[in-house]
């Protein structure tokens, strides 16, 4: 709609055709637990300004402007409770193509503004547009669908100190255990936002990770390079070693099902974590978040052209290295990308007390032992996999616990 100037009259018949009759909200949150994923956050509205849910201050809605006339929240509300999985909200609060009150300011002055239907980006009333639709959808998101685990806000624009605090409020007061990104703006909101890239260093205050799957966010029938699930593990891995979460994400089809390219990455998502998420769930990073180790040259992904690509700033190859987390007297060695199951180790000395180690998901004899280079392992044959992420539970002595 932004780079084509699509005016918003011809804009909105596009409702007339969306119809995502296979959309099955069951399916796409057991699809997600099963991957290994705790909690799930839908887009409520973007930029242009639909509302994907039953609003009732704005009937630019899936139910009242299409012929699908379900809402789609409503049913991820309830097969959320029914699996287990939490359910976060996304909001795009500082633009609105189809509302005329709101300015932007990135990268220059109305950059991101609807400026072929309204033009007059001085007249614009921010304060306006927050009292009329935002502050209402939120407080009806927060209100029809039971309990809302994060409030995910995005690109919050011309929106000022004064107004991030109101909005925060407003939450926190009908929610209060809800959690919100901190693009809610000016230094409001609980945790932290890296969007398609990955940190150079541990961070202890909460943090979260978007990363895509292909080149979009949304789904685009073009976008045929998926990153390989050895790669989406790879950087999950990064993740969570400094401190972390990842939200991945999927756009649907105008079908409502998630594109077949994502079909592998959720499969090999749910064998790796069957076997290794006791060194993912419930643990911290370690005292350094990983180091290089000298096995093989790097493989690199194949870079194939794209006419429309999004930035995406994580690594494109898979050098052989190490990530480490943690969990009470265990550290957790993640061997990512191997070709040989003999290494050596910097970060782990004789002063630690290694009691044992053991490889997730088998049943054969790890060693190791302390030479003047450095900590040696030996694993068992490794065996092929599309993942070749390898973990090892390193039991430490009492006195070895990090600290």
């Amino acid at each position: 709609m932004l780079y084509e100037r699509i005016p918003i009259k011809e804009y909105e018949l596009i409702a007339n055709d969306f119809n995502p009759v296979e959309f099955d909200a069951e399916k796409w949150v057991k699809t997600a637990k099963a991957a290994g994923m705790k909690y799930i956050v839908f887009t409520a509205k973007h930029h242009d300004g639909f509302a994907m849910y039953d609003s009732q201050c704005s009937d630019y809605n899936i139910v009242k402007r299409t012929p699908f006339r379900r809402d789609p929240i409503k049913e991820l509300a309830e097969a959320c409770r029914k699996e287990g999985i939490a359910l976060g909200i996304y909001y795009s609060l500082g633009r609105d193509w189809h509302d005329p009150d709101v300015p932007t300011n990135w990268p220059v002055k109305g950059g991101r503004s609807n400026l072929w239907d309204y033009p007059d980006e001085d007249k614009k009333d921010l304060a306006a547009y927050l009292e009329r639709k935002a502050k209402p959808q939120i407080k009806e998101l927060l209100t029809n669908y039971g309990d809302i685990a994060m409030f995910w806000f995005d690109t919050y624009e011309l929106v000022n100190k004064k107004q991030s605090k109101e909005i925060q409020d407003l939450i926190l007061s009908i929610q209060p255990n809800c959690l919100i990104n901190r693009r809610i703006g000016n230094g409001y909101g609980h945790y932290a936002i890296v969007e398609q890239q990955l940190v150079g260093k541990i961070r202890l205050s909460p943090w979260e990770a978007c990363l895509t799957m292909g080149k979009n966010w949304g789904y685009n029938k073009f976008d045929t390079t998926y990153k390989t699930p050895e790669m989406i593990v790879r950087n999950f891995v990064d993740i969570v070693s400094k401190g972390g979460n990842l939200l991945l994400n999927v756009g649907p089809t105008g079908k409502g099902n998630f594109p077949a390219q994502s079909g592998p990455i959720f499969e090999k998502l749910d064998a790796w974590m069957k076997v290794n998420g006791e060194a993912i769930y419930g643990t911290r990073p370690w005292r350094v978040f990983g180091e290089n180790i000298v096995e093989t040259d790097p493989v690199s992904e194949e870079k194939k052209a794209f006419h429309d690509a999004e930035f995406d700033g994580t690594p494109k190859d898979n050098t052989p290295d190490i990530r480490y987390t943690r969990k009470g007297n265990t550290v957790y060695i993640f061997a990512r990308s191997i070709q040989h199951p003999r290494f050596i180790l910097k970060s782990l000395s004789p002063s630690d007390g290694i009691e044992r180690m053991t490889l997730l998901g088998s049943t054969e004899k790890v060693s190791w032992k302390h030479t003047e280079g450095g900590l040696e392992v030996s694993l068992p044959r490794l065996v092929q996999t599309d993942v070749p992420v390898y973990v090892v539970k390193v039991k430490l002595k009492d006195k070895g616990q990090p600290k």
